[in-house]
C-alpha cells in the first residue's frame, strides 16, 4: 500500500499533468562585457505553485521519488547551489550552482518518453523533477552533464503525468536542451538560446522559417497599382509574428525579441532588460480556461521569472505577487557551512502598493 506521502507526490505530480497554462519561456542575453544571463518565466494557471527559494549546501544529502515512494537513487551534491522550487522544496525548476552551472526543466507534454520504471533499478533511478536537483548538486560543465545523464534512468513519479525537457548553462553562456524522447536522452546544442515548451526543440528551430519576413524597424511605404500604402506605426516589421500563448508562438516571439534587444553595457542592465523581454511573456489568469471555469484566486498564471547572471552566479526573481526584483548572490554563501532551508519566494501574497505622500507645495517664486 502506498504511503500517505507517495499518494501526495502523485496529486503534486499532476501539476504536470496535461492541463492549461503549464507554460515556460526561456531566453538568453550578453552583455557587452561577456556576462550570459539565462531568464525564463514559470506558468500555471491552476493554483499557487507555493514557490520556495532553496539553498542546499555542500554534502546535502537527498533521495529520488518513484512512483513507489521515496526509494529511488540517493545523491549527495559536490556543489551548493541555489533554486527556485515548485510546490515541493525537492522539485527545483530553476537554478544555479556555486561552479557556475544553471539548470532549468519546461514542460514537455506528449513529445517525450522516459524510460518505463524498473523497480530493480531504483538505486540508479532518480525522478524528472528532481533531475535539476541532482545535475546542479555534482556537475560544474554540460560535458559532465552528457556523462552524468548516462548513468541514471529518468522517470515520471506519477507515470500518467507529463514529461519535461532541460536547458543547462555554462559560465561561458554555451547552452544544451535534453529532450528524452523514444526513452533515449538526446542533446541539442542551443546556440539560439530560447527554449518553450512543445513541439520539440528541433522542430521549434524549423518553424522559425516560417517568420522570414519578419525583421525590427518600419516597413517601407510602397504602392499598391496606384495606390500608396504605408505602416500605420512603429514596428511594421514585426506584422505578422504570432501573438497567443501557445509553445510554438511563444518560442517565435522570444526568438525576434532577444535577437533585436540592444546589447547592454553591463550584466546588471542586462538582467533588468531581460525581466523587460519577459514581461510580454505573462499570462493572465483566464485565457486558458472557458469563461467562468477558472479555478484558482491567483492574480497570474506566470507565477514567477527568474534570471541568472552566469559570471556573477548571482540568481534574480520577482513573482506574480510581487513584481520587485530580489536576488541571491551565490558569492556571499559559504555553501561549506550553510545549513539547508527552503523559504517561501513570498512573505505576504499581495502586491505591494506604495502610497506616495505629497507635500505642500513649496514656493514658486513668483512674485
Amino acid at each position: 500500500m502506498k504511503s500517505k506521502l507517495s499518494i501526495l507526490l502523485l496529486g503534486i505530480a499532476g501539476w504536470f499533468a496535461s492541463q492549461p497554462a503549464n507554460a515556460c519561456t526561456g531566453i538568453t542575453l550578453k552583455s557587452k562585457d561577456g556576462t550570459t544571463i539565462v531568464a525564463r518565466t514559470i506558468e500555471w494557471g491552476g493554483s499557487n505553485l507555493n514557490s520556495q527559494y532553496v539553498i542546499v549546501p555542500r554534502g546535502y544529502t537527498a533521495q529520488s521519488y518513484t512512483p513507489e515512494g521515496i526509494n529511488g537513487m540517493k545523491f549527495t551534491a559536490r556543489y551548493g547551489y541555489v533554486g527556485l522550487a515548485v510546490e515541493q522544496k525537492e522539485f527545483i525548476a530553476e537554478g544555479v550552482n556555486e561552479a557556475g552551472l544553471s539548470a532549468g526543466l519546461f514542460y514537455f507534454p506528449s513529445y517525450g518518453k522516459y524510460e518505463d520504471y524498473n523497480a530493480s533499478e531504483k538505486e540508479n533511478t532518480i525522478s524528472d523533477l528532481q533531475l535539476v536537483s541532482w545535475i546542479l548538486g555534482n556537475c560544474a560543465t554540460l560535458d559532465e552533464v552528457k556523462e552524468a545523464v548516462k548513468s541514471v534512468h529518468v522517470v515520471n513519479i506519477d507515470p500518467r503525468s507529463s514529461t519535461v525537457h532541460w536547458r543547462f548553462t555554462d559560465a561561458e553562456g554555451k547552452q544544451l536542451v535534453l529532450e528524452i524522447t523514444g526513452q533515449t536522452p538526446h542533446f541539442f546544442e542551443n546556440t539560439l538560446g530560447v527554449l518553450t515548451n512543445s513541439p520539440g526543440f528541433e522542430w521549434q528551430l524549423t518553424n522559425l522559417n516560417n517568420y522570414v519576413n519578419l525583421f525590427p524597424g518600419t516597413a517601407p511605404a510602397q504602392d499598391l497599382g496606384t495606390t500608396p500604402l504605408k505602416s500605420f506605426g512603429a514596428g511594421s516589421g514585426f506584422l505578422g509574428i504570432p501573438g497567443d500563448v501557445t509553445p510554438p508562438s511563444r518560442f517565435v516571439r522570444a526568438a525576434f525579441y532577444q535577437s533585436t534587444a540592444p546589447q547592454q553595457d553591463s550584466a546588471e542592465k542586462t538582467v533588468l532588460q531581460g525581466f523587460q523581454i519577459l514581461n510580454n511573456f505573462d499570462i493572465p489568469v483566464g485565457i486558458e480556461f472557458p469563461l467562468g471555469k477558472v479555478p484558482a484566486d491567483i492574480p497570474s498564471a506566470t507565477q514567477w521569472t527568474s534570471a541568472t547572471d552566469m559570471t556573477n552566479r548571482t540568481i534574480y526573481y520577482r513573482t506574480m505577487y510581487n513584481s520587485a526584483i530580489r536576488s541571491i548572490d551565490l558569492r556571499t554563501i559559504d555553501f561549506a557551512k550553510v545549513k539547508y532551508q527552503a523559504i517561501p519566494l513570498d512573505n505576504v501574497s499581495q502586491q505591494p502598493i506604495e502610497q506616495i505622500k505629497v507635500s505642500p507645495s513649496p514656493k514658486s517664486g513668483r512674485k
